[in-house]
């Protein structure tokens, strides 16, 4: 049997082989840091026997698989940790998330602070007992026994949800097991260093109407520099909390009175607009055409787009007249009513139209976060009409503007490739084709991405851009999704060059996602201090005295012509108390205007960036803002 490695070398075994032993037969170290595998493109568990020539990734933690692996693992850790300390807690499940792990716990006793320490504590021992984790299966039937036994009534209702056909499998270490599909690491030792972050609530099934349960969330590392590291990095995330700051630069607002929905502040909406005149000016340098659709459409139009089947429990509705209608989720059926009120030729083909629009999805309360998850955003969409031969080229162009954009902000990112979900419409062969096309564009562009097996929309696969902030943080943002559903639905065609009507396929993609959520991120990845372009305030003129404000309002008179956002602080406050009111707004530049400026006519200016000051004219000063500005530099010059 052949076993393709990763590096593309090729090693001959005997069928039966486990992922472990292939890593172990290469090197007892890859073998120590192999926290799972990657067999023919399926994430496996190290315990996995290899029966056939395959290709096989053997994942460390470096990589996402491996990750997984590793928290999973943890959170059974920190699970058989509560049950030593409190055998009477239920467990429910326990997965590995973005960030770490956590585990939904059924316990009368309200968990505190200090009794994470206690659970930490707890852990601690068990790695030094260094259990091995075992792999095992029961029957249907053995494994109801077990719950049971246990006590486990949620994993009654687990095993009894299971497919008939569901191998049963269980993880046990010690005294411990826990019904799970894996994967895990090989011994509970290999958790060197872990965390527990935080207590939330959580209703079982995410259901109201069910009971509320604990949820502890942990991280967990395989050496103890990269907790430091990771918590130093946490403390970090706190001080650029997008939550906090808006409020201290008095950008926007979150109210009970309409939870989820954002209230954007003047300063806000400047960020807002110059974000949004962005996105203009690139996309109309790129062919766009930009479009509005209504925020309300009736039911019909989206039981025909497939939303009512395969969206309808994140949509609002109302009724007007008799007749039902739903607040709009997406964009993209109204984009489909403009394609079709005129026909088109196969010369417009690709047609490309953008719409910053408006839309509603129903989210938890619970799970509402601040700007990153709201009730209501304007996304940045983008449908683009088609032939499947226009597709790569396309895919490429789109690829081409997202680098653009993100570069001016500064980010970095990685892509991953998401293939047919199981709630889907279309056929299998449609899917095939539309995720071959959006592969062969990726690979024609020599980019890396990551395989995300059943996680497309419900009409495509996609493409996401996973962006890397100043800290190392990742955020899902832009996407490139191939539908060849929706053109079948809406009847839409094209004239071709033998006169006859063909049908199209369309691109959906964002660049920022949606306007909102990317602000957020904006927020976090500067701290607030926004580059000269983006920022609310440009320039802040501090007089010292009364005698000094006819100057400052010349001066700012002066910049307000050249299009430089000014404000002037003419409170009776001390000039020391001002000045650190103007550092803690984080305004680009600093004026401070007194006898000396007046009688010379040369300005004072402190960068907010190196605080250091020197003296311009203001036709100097201004030329430099301008230029600046223009070019959408990261840096105060």
């Amino acid at each position: 049997m052949n076993i393709t490695l990763k590096d593309g070398s090729v090693k001959q075994y005997e069928p039966g082989i486990t992922v472990y032993d292939v890593a172990k037969d290469i090197s007892e170290g890859l073998a120590r840091n192999t926290m799972a595998g990657e067999l023919n493109g399926e994430l496996v568990d190290i315990r996995k026997p290899i029966t056939e020539d395959s290709t096989l990734n053997l994942l460390t933690f470096d990589s996402e698989g491996g990750k997984h692996a590793f928290w999973h693992s943890a959170s059974h850790l920190m699970a058989q940790a509560i049950k030593r300390l409190w055998p009477e807690a239920q467990l429910t499940i326990g997965p590995a998330i973005d960030n770490g792990f956590y585990y939904d716990i059924d316990l009368e006793h309200t968990l505190t602070p200090e009794d994470l320490e206690k659970i930490e504590k707890e852990m601690k021992k068990i790695v030094k007992e260094a259990p091995e984790i075992e792999y095992y299966t029961k029957s249907r039937e053995d494994a109801l026994k077990w719950a049971e036994a246990e006590g486990e009534t949620y994993k009654t209702e687990l095993i009894n949800n299971l497919p008939e056909d569901a191998v049963i499998s269980f993880y046990g270490q010690g005294e411990w097991a826990d019904l799970c599909a894996g994967p895990h690491i090989r011994n509970a030792s290999q958790i060197k260093a872990f965390k527990l972050l935080s207590l939330a609530g959580a209703y079982w099934h995410g259901d109201a109407n069910n009971k509320m349960l604990q949820r502890v969330y942990g991280i967990a590392f395989p050496k103890k520099s990269e907790l430091d590291e990771y918590l130093q990095r946490l403390e970090e995330a706190k001080k650029r909390d997008h939550r906090k700051l808006g409020k201290e630069l008095d950008l926007f607002s979150m109210h009970e009175e309409g939870p989820g929905f954002p209230f954007f502040h003047p300063k806000g909406m400047v960020l807002r607009n110059e974000l949004e005149n962005f996105w203009r000016s690139e996309h109309m340098k790129k062919g766009y055409k930009e479009i509005k659709t209504p925020i309300m459409l009736n039911a019909d139009l989206w039981r025909r787009s497939g939303h009512w089947d395969n969206y309808k429990e994140n949509m609002y509705f109302t009724e007007i007249d008799g007749q039902e209608f739903a607040v709009k989720p997406m964009n993209c059926p109204g984009g489909m009513l403009v394609y079709k009120t005129r026909q088109h030729s196969y010369r417009e083909l690709p047609l490309r139209m953008g719409e910053l629009g408006q839309v509603h999805r129903h989210e938890l309360h619970g799970a509402l976060h601040g700007l990153m998850r709201v009730r209501t955003f304007t996304q940045d969409d983008a449908h683009i009409f088609l032939t499947m031969d226009q597709v790569k080229d396309e895919v490429i162009g789109i690829i081409d503007l997202a680098n653009e954009i993100y570069d001016i902000f500064g980010f970095k990112y990685k892509v991953e490739l998401s293939t047919k979900p199981e709630k889907a419409i279309g056929k299998d062969e449609d899917w095939e084709v539309a995720t071959d096309a959006l592969r062969e564009a990726l690979e024609a562009k020599g980019m890396d991405y990551q395989l995300n097996p059943g996680d497309g929309a419900f009409y495509g696969p996609k493409i996401d851009f996973h962006l890397e902030d100043s800290i190392g943080r990742t955020w899902q943002c832009g996407t490139i999704q191939l539908d060849m559903q929706m053109p079948e639905r809406f009847d839409l065609t094209y004239v071709g060059s033998d006169g006859e009507k063909h049908r199209p396929v369309i691109l959906h993609r964002t660049i920022f996602g949606s306007i909102e959520r990317f602000l957020g991120i904006l927020i976090e990845h500067f701290a607030g201090k926004f580059p000269l372009w983006l920022a609310p305030v440009q320039v802040q003129l501090i007089p010292v005295s009364d005698a000094h404000d006819a100057f400052t309002k010349e001066i700012a008179a002066k910049l307000e012509e050249a299009g430089i956002r000014v404000e002037i602080d003419f409170r009776d406050e001390k000039i020391g108390y001002r000045i650190r009111e103007a550092q803690m707004q984080k305004i680009p530049y600093m004026l401070v205007i007194g006898d000396k400026e007046v009688e010379s006519g040369r300005l004072s200016i402190r960068n907010r960036d190196t605080g250091e000051q020197e003296t311009l004219k203001i036709d100097e000063f201004k030329y430099r803002l301008a230029q600046n500005i223009a070019q959408k530099s990261l840096v105060l010059d």
